[in-house]
Order: C-alpha cells, then sequence, then structure tokens
C-alpha cells in the first residue's frame, strides 16, 4: 500500500502554493515537517480531495485522487481545525458521524466502543464534547478518523497547542495505528517526528526540500551543531555571527546551540563545543542550508 505523488502543483488562484512534490510513502509513520504557511495544509487538502489536483497525479493505494469516494472510503483525516459539536455527549457525536459514513446501525455501538477504547476515552462517552480538554478532543478527532477503519490515516497538526504529557499519549497512539496503516503526521514540531517516524519530508515554501530516513537527515547535520556557555551581555553578539537554535539559562551564563558558521569569530571560542545534532537540529540546519542555496 502506498501514497504515491508525481509533479504535483497546487494554485489559490494565480499563486503557486505547491511546485512540483513527489513523494513515495508506505505503510507506517511517515512525518511532513515544515514551517506554518509551508503548504503542509494544502497538501493533506489535495490528499484527502479537498482540493482537486491542478496539475500532476496523486495516488493513494493505487487509486486516483481524482475517484473522490473510492478515496473518502480509505482515508481518516483529523484536520487541523478539527472541532465536533460541543453540546452532543462523546458517543452522540460518534454515532451521527458514524451514520453519515453509512455504517449500519447494528455495528456503530460496537465499532465506537472499540473506538473509544483505543484512544483511551470509554470512560468519557457520556460527557460532552465541549467539557473535554484539548488532548481528548484530538484523541475523539482521531476515533471519528477511524470510523470507517481507513488503510490511510491523515493528522494535520494534531498535537499542536497539548501539554506534554497529552502531546506524548497522542504520539504513542499514532504510532500504534501505524503498525498495520500509512499514517502522514504534518507538523512544525520537530519532536513529534523524531519520536515515531523513521521517514519524513520537509516543506519549505511550497518545496520538498528533503525526502528519506531520520538518520540520513541527522547524518546531515552532524559536524554543524555547536554549544557554548556565555554571559547573557554577549548574546547580541552571538545572534549577529550565527544562527541560534535554543537558548537555555544556566546560571549567570545561557547555554546557547547554534549552527556553525565557516568564518563566524565565535568558532575560534576556546569554549565552543560540537554536539551531536537532535532532529529539530538537523531540520533548522536543513532550512538554513536551503537559504544559503537561494542567496
Amino acid at each position: 500500500m502506498e501514497i504515491i505523488i508525481k509533479n504535483l502543483n497546487q494554485f489559490y488562484g494565480k499563486k503557486q502554493v505547491l511546485h512540483d512534490i513527489n513523494l513515495e510513502i508506505e505503510t507506517g509513520m511517515y512525518g511532513l515537517l515544515g514551517r506554518n504557511g509551508a503548504g503542509k495544509s494544502t497538501l493533506m487538502k489535495t490528499l484527502v480531495t479537498l482540493l482537486p489536483v491542478k496539475a500532476g497525479i496523486v495516488r493513494m493505494a493505487d487509486i486516483s485522487v481524482e475517484r473522490r469516494k473510492e478515496i473518502r472510503g480509505i482515508v481518516g483525516y483529523l484536520p487541523q481545525d478539527f472541532s465536533m459539536y460541543g453540546n452532543m455527549t462523546v458517543y452522540d457525536a460518534m454515532d451521527y458521524l458514524a451514520v453519515l459514513s453509512d455504517i449500519k446501525k447494528g455495528e456503530r455501538k460496537k465499532q465506537i466502543l472499540n473506538l473509544l477504547e483505543q484512544v483511551n476515552l470509554s470512560a468519557y462517552q457520556k460527557n460532552k464534547v465541549k467539557a473535554m480538554s484539548g488532548g481528548m478532543r484530538r484523541r475523539l478527532g482521531i476515533a471519528q478518523a477511524l470510523l470507517n477503519d481507513p488503510q490511510i490515516l491523515i493528522v494535520d497538526e494534531p498535537t499542536a497547542g497539548l501539554d506534554p504529557e497529552e502531546r506524548l499519549r497522542f504520539r504513542n497512539l499514532l504510532s500504534e495505528i501505524s503498525e498495520n496503516k500509512i499514517v502522514l503526521l504534518s507538523t512544525h514540531i520537530a519532536g513529534d517526528i523524531e519520536a515515531v517516524a523513521e521517514q519524513l519530508a520537509i516543506l519549505d515554501e511550497g518545496r520538498i526540500i528533503f525526502a528519506g530516513k531520520v538518520n540520513e537527515l541527522l547524518d546531515e547535520a552532524e559536524g554543524n551543531i555547536y554549544e557554548i556557555d556565555l554571559p547573557r551581555t554577549e548574546l547580541a553578539s552571538m545572534k549577529k555571527q550565527v544562527e541560534v537554535i535554543s537558548l537555555h539559562p544556566d546560571g549567570a551564563n545561557t547555554r546557547i546551540r547554534f549552527i556553525g558558521k565557516i568564518g563566524s569569530l565565535i568558532m575560534e571560542h576556546p569554549l565552543v563545543r560540537q554536539v551531536q545534532p537532535t532532529l529539530e537540529d538537523a531540520y533548522l540546519y536543513c532550512l538554513s542550508e536551503q537559504v544559503g542555496d537561494h542567496s
């Protein structure tokens, strides 16, 4: 089972949003990483047939996305701005959506209860949706996306606004689901992908600038990520020399993680030390290299 995307171009009016997207995605978890506005949601909406293909080829499980009804029968979707009927109970909202999905009455109850158990919401089936936390609503979103037992699950920015505990629980849930489905996880949070996916693509300004294994991206950043502890008074000068990734107060100093830059005076500082890149480091390094290519 695969998602095949060849030379996909998308437009909003005359503005081109996606440029020659080429991807092959197989069973398991696949991460799509990119800044807000990079074109991730446009790509997701194209895959779930909410936007027609303007140019290119998109096939999912060997079905063209132009065959909208068939695609919607094999795809589950959790959009970034997901919402449900606040005054309904959790069970009633799921039952209503199951009716809209043409699930037979005799099958609905068993399927809904199984899904609520899978997303750890069985104890809340009589609660109103509007009374649930953000994390619980996102888990309910996954349950509704799985109602038709899809072969492919597409989730757009699913952990945005969640606290660390809910984010961890949500990532574990997606990881379990991906054992026998394609799960395409779109996010701007590198840690969400690092924890659960082996394959990813980076989308920047509507273009794929990396596609491959997480380890391959980490290898590209190897030898380019550094740290130094400096007084806070030197931070402004530091930012003018290199791209700072993160700052962590450490007593009177600040621990600064940054992308090394050949010729920068800071690289000659005796306290500079090379460190192993995280996925976030490698992602930001990839973006910085792209900026360099455009300059």
